[in-house]
């Protein structure tokens, strides 16, 4: 029997390459990085995809007459038509669970050189500009023992919060549509509203999924609720934030800073104010980027593929 045709447009490990070619025929390319033509000439025979932010609508399913499973190698699943899918008895599955931990390391990465100053100051001293006189000016604020404010306690969400607590004694806030006592208990962790959460805290961390709902959902108003002492820390998706907002209050001072993985337009025009700022943070959208959880992501997509194509339920389905 023929095996199943698939396109693998994320870079895969060699050792997840060999998983798969045990059980399908496969077109390897850069999804994301081809003409979108050129791409959709490519799924007229395939069964399945993985893919990693590769937008998959109406047009894409109109192109893939044969597909039973679209892959995505991330937690987050914005990128596929969902409702599409589901009228068409497409699976999509994403890879939630596997790099919790590893997104929550960078996001206290980002609250700790956001609030001490580390990408600033290493700018300073490479520049040449530290002088035996420097006293204040190059002062920072501390992280322990401050308040934590978590918009959307979810796996990683609670990773971060294991984090601020057992390692940094502070104190956390959390808000999310539905309360969590048990992480309440084990945590030692406060739900608050949102107003709430956003006036207490001095660094707040969002990790809301993109919706209709919490697109932009932290905006002018949300920003002039902080503290003038606080850090804004995104690694969710950068169209939960109003970012012509958020530049305003970086501007006036309404916040202290900034530490971000994730922007409205990716990769960031490099005509953005948030470039210039010194007391902002910036990465590339890299919160899951180690070897061993972006492996162990596209171990899951691929074992998800092969389970649906295979006739079974998807392990990890986005519904």
């Amino acid at each position: 029997m023929a095996k199943p045709k698939v396109l693998i447009g994320a870079r895969i490990h060699e050792s997840v390459r060999a998983y798969l070619e045990g059980f399908c025929e496969c077109e390897y390319c850069d999804a994301n990085g081809l003409p979108r033509e050129e791409l959709l000439g490519k799924m007229s025979d395939k069964a399945g995809a993985i893919i990693f932010g590769t937008r998959v609508d109406a047009a894409f399913f109109d192109a893939a007459p044969l597909l039973k499973a679209v892959c995505n190698v991330s937690v987050g699943y914005n990128n596929v038509d969902v409702d599409e899918a589901k009228k068409r008895g497409v699976a999509v599955t994403n890879t939630p669970g596997v790099l919790d931990e590893t997104v929550a390391d960078l996001i206290l990465g980002l609250m700790l050189s956001s609030s001490r100053r580390i990408a600033e100051l290493d700018r300073y001293v490479r520049d040449g500009a530290w002088k035996p006189s420097d006293g204040t000016n190059l002062y920072g604020s501390d992280v322990h023992r401050k308040t934590l404010g978590i918009i959307g306690m979810g796996r990683i969400g609670e990773a971060v919060a294991r984090r601020a607590v057992g390692g940094f004694s502070m104190e956390v806030r959390y808000y999310n549509r539905h309360r969590k006592p048990e992480a309440e208990s084990a945590l030692g962790v406060a739900w608050r509203d949102l107003d709430g959460l956003l006036a207490e805290s001095d660094f707040i961390v969002c990790m809301m999924p993109l919706t209709e709902e919490t697109r932009g959902m932290i905006g002018k108003r949300e920003f002039s609720l902080m503290k003038p002492s606080a850090f804004f820390i995104n690694a969710s998706r950068g169209q939960t934030i109003d970012e012509k907002a958020l530049i305003e209050a970086l501007r006036n001072g309404t916040i202290a800073g900034a530490g971000l993985d994730v922007f409205e337009v990716e990769p960031i025009a490099p005509d953005n104010p948030l470039l210039t700022f010194d007391n902002v943070v910036l990465t590339p959208h890299l919160g899951s980027a180690t070897h061993r959880t972006r492996n162990e992501m596209a171990m899951l997509a691929a074992r998800n593929l092969k389970t649906v194509l295979e006739g079974g339920a998807a392990l990890t389905p986005v519904y």
